[in-house]
Order: structure tokens, then sequence, then C-alpha cells
């Protein structure tokens, strides 16, 4: 009897001292967690000391990192991370998500309506993949032309006034123009906006070099010289020495045309790719008129009673795919023209991006000054805490499986010399104008955990391939840490 009651006094005991226990269990348990987190930080920082703040190439200019594991909702390491700096290319992770939020499962490459007669009123969607040769199937094309007798009209809406989309974006390099990672944005895009010329042999006239030219689109043959005059001092030249001089030259078109000329070059000419001028997509007309014989003319109308149908082109995530894989910065700032058009009802990149910051990502940590699509423009500010959110924002709202499959990883894409001991570990944005370098994405470390990284440096006054190794070093001693 006195054992069941000494029994009973001491499960009393243990059940009133229970919350005491459990609360000192906890303190040990934060306390613990505490000093792992700072540990980790501690380690990275010195890292961080060692390996990129005392590389010569970045210490030249500023840096800023942010490192956060999403299953603790833990920073890891940040260093500079809520300053701003210029992202260049990390601007697309901002254009993917909007992309992947307004988009769909697949691009709508075009509306119309159709009328008596076999007439048709389009409505272009901004699709890119139009015509492009990374895409064999082309659905809008077949609408244009499976029937000869249908008649197109090329609407504009007196409310597309938001539809004034510039050429060119703010804070690009003007002077770029001619090349093809500046392409010009519209409405109606064609062949990638993009010109390809390939020299197809020569023949000789008396005093003159004929140049044969392979051209797509067909359309800008007659804007291109195709002769080149033989000098007094050239003439006595044998054949053979005055081929080498004479294709010695570069393509270059003019500011506000498409004419293109011919200048002096050290290399010999092979092929090149020159974005076309649009001219407020006159041009796309043109080259379907003249290169398919699509009967099409631009007209202005309001919207009528006839019900608005639509074609999808392609897959949305095969537009994606290159997009981040090669940068493609047309790819980019189509696809936020397209995300503006399908969620706003016109194209504007500005209006869309407002739209985005204010509604879907309201709770952005440092809310950035975002510009374009692609990323060529100076004018971008984001901070590294920003990318981090917005890829985990990404990744929670569309999927870790779906996010792989469209970053690319070591080895592969704009990280194709980078990680390649890493493929599968890393799956990341690469992002370089002239003193701008950035990397942004997911790193697993040996031990399985998911981190998200952002790390940006700015005005170093070397090129990117130093920064770029300092930063591959520095992520690859982090995934064998931890």
């Amino acid at each position: 009897m006195m054992q069941i009651k000494e029994l009973k006094k001491n499960l009393i005991l243990v059940i009133t001292q229970w919350p005491s226990v459990i609360g000192q269990w906890v303190g040990w348990l934060l306390m613990l967690c505490f000093i792992c987190s700072c540990s980790v930080s501690k380690q990275i920082g010195k890292q961080v000391n060692s390996i990129l703040l005392s590389d010569t190439a970045i210490s030249t200019g500023h840096i800023g990192i942010s490192i956060y594991e999403p299953a603790t909702n833990k920073y890891w390491y940040n260093y500079n991370a809520d300053k701003y700096f210029i992202p260049a290319s990390n601007t697309k992770l901002y254009t993917l998500y909007a992309g992947m939020k307004y988009l769909g499962d697949s691009l709508v490459g075009l509306r119309y309506q159709e009328k008596d007669d076999n007439a048709f009123n389009i409505f272009p969607s901004g699709d890119p993949t139009f015509l492009h040769p990374d895409f064999k199937s082309q659905p809008v094309l077949n609408f244009l032309t499976n029937d000869k007798r249908k008649k197109f009209c090329y609407t504009l809406y007196d409310i597309n006034a938001n539809n004034e989309i510039e050429p060119l974006g703010n804070g690009w390099a003007w002077n770029d123009y001619n090349y093809n990672y500046m392409v010009e944005r519209n409405e109606f895009p064609i062949y990638g906006n993009i010109i390809k010329l390939n020299y197809d042999g020569l023949k000789f006239s008396k005093y003159q070099l004929v140049i044969n030219w392979r051209m797509v689109p067909s359309y800008f043959s007659k804007y291109l010289d195709t002769i080149r005059d033989i000098s007094i001092l050239e003439r006595n030249l044998d054949s053979t020495t005055l081929r080498k001089k004479l294709l010695k030259f570069y393509a270059k078109r003019d500011l506000g045309s498409n004419n293109i000329t011919l200048l002096n070059d050290g290399n010999n000419f092979s092929r090149q790719e020159i974005p076309f001028y649009t001219e407020k997509n006159r041009t796309v007309i043109n080259i379907l008129k003249n290169d398919f014989k699509i009967n099409i003319e631009f007209c202005r109308i309001i919207n009528g009673d006839f019900k608005i149908l639509k074609i999808h082109s392609q897959p949305t995530d095969s537009l994606f795919k290159p997009m981040m894989h090669r940068s493609d910065n047309f790819f980019a700032e189509q696809t936020l023209l397209m995300a503006s058009n399908e969620y706003l009802g016109f194209m504007n990149d500005e209006k869309i991006i407002d739209t985005i910051l204010n509604f879907d990502l309201k709770d952005i940590p440092q809310r950035p000054k975002w510009v374009d699509g692609s990323g060529l423009s100076r004018y971008n500010l984001f901070t590294p805490q920003s990318f981090v959110y917005i890829l985990n924002k990404t990744k929670n709202e569309f999927g870790w499986d779906r996010l792989k499959n469209i970053l690319p990883t070591g080895g592969t894409g704009t990280l194709s010399n980078y990680f390649k001991d890493a493929s599968g570990f890393i799956y990341a944005k690469t992002g370089t104008l002239s003193n701008n370098c950035a990397l942004s994405g997911f790193l697993i470390t040996k031990k399985g955990k998911l981190l998200i990284f952002s790390i940006l440096a700015n005005n170093y006054i070397t090129g990117a391939a130093p920064i770029r190794k300092a930063v591959e070093k520095f992520l690859l001693n982090i995934r064998e840490k931890n």
C-alpha cells in the first residue's frame, strides 16, 4: 500500500514538473539550432572572405550574396543582400514568373475573327515562335496559307493606344542594334525578327565582284549590296588573293531602315544574323506578302459582333527553356509582352510590370526597379534577397520538377563551362553585362539540403570569367561542406 502511495506521489511530481522539463528541452533545441545556424553562417563567412572578397577581380567592385534554406525558412548567409545591383539577365527570372503565371500551358499564337467570303480579322499576340527556326510546327502559318482565297485584315484597334511598343527598351545600348542579342520587340514577330545572311559564293566580272547570298527571309534581298567594286590597285592581283581580300567584311544595317551595307573587316565573312527594322509591324506584313503570297493588309476597325477565336502555337515551356538556357533576350521581351496581352488585354511592358509588383509580388522584401523583360537595361536594379524571393515563390507555385526542366544545370546552357561536376545539383540563371555579373538559382548540398542563392557582382574592371570562376569555387565549397 505504501509503495502505491509513493508511486502516485512520484507520478504527480513528474506531471507537475513536465511543462518545465519540456521548456528546458525546447530551450536546448532552440539554442542548438541557433548555434548550428551561427556555425553555418560563420563557415560561409570565412569562405566569402577567402574566396570572393579576396579575389582581385571582385575586390575592384561590389558584391551582394544571399543564401536561404526554404525547408527551415532560414537565411544561411547575407552580405549586402538588401542592397541594389544591376542584375543583367537575372531579370529573366522575374519574366519567367510572369510567363508561367499568365501564359498557361500553351502559347496563344494568334486571335482571329471569321467574317464572310473568306475574310478574317487577325489580332497578333506577340508570339516569338512564329516562323522561328527552333519550332518546326507552325499552326499560325498553316492557318494563313491553307487556302489562297483567304483575305486577312491585320487589325489596329482604336483602343490599342496602349500597344505602342518601343522596339528598343529603356536603358538599352542603342549602338548594339546590329547585334543578334538586341532584337526589336513588336506585336507580330516573324523569324525571330532576325535576318540570316549566308555567303554563297561569288563571281568576277571585269571590274567588279558579284556576291551571291542565301538570305532568310528572302524579302530582304533587295536591301543588300551584291556588288563590290575592284579598285585599280586590286585589278592586278591574282584571283585567289583578290578573293581573300574582298571577302573581309561584315554586314551592317542602317539604324531606322533595313538597308544593309558591307563594311571592311579583318575576318572572312561566312554568315551573320542581323536584327531587322520592324517599322511598326509593316515589315512582317511585307514578308508575308512577298515570301508567302498571303493576302494581308492593315486596316483599322472597331471590334464588332464576330466571335474571337484562338490558335495555340507551342507548349509554353518549349519557349521558356531556351529563354533560360541560352539567355534569349528576344524570347524574354516577347514573353513579358504576351503576359501583358493575356492579363491586361494589351501589350505594355511597363504596365504589366507595375501590375505584377503591386499584386502578385506585393510582399517582396525589397521592391526592385524592374524595367524590361531581358535584363538588357542598365536601369534594372534588384537585390540578392529579391532573387531568392522570386525563385522560392516560383518553385512553390509551379513546382520544383517543372522548374528543374526549365533552368540550366551544370555543363548545360549558359553554365556549359561551369559546375560540370555538379550537374543535377545546381540549377541557375546567369547574367552578364559589361562590368556586371550575376548568378541566382538552386543548389543541392552533399547532405541533400536544397538552398536558394543569389550572387550579384557589379562595377569590377575585369571580364566576367574570373568572377564566374570564383563564384563557382565558392558554391562548390558550400555544397561539399553541408
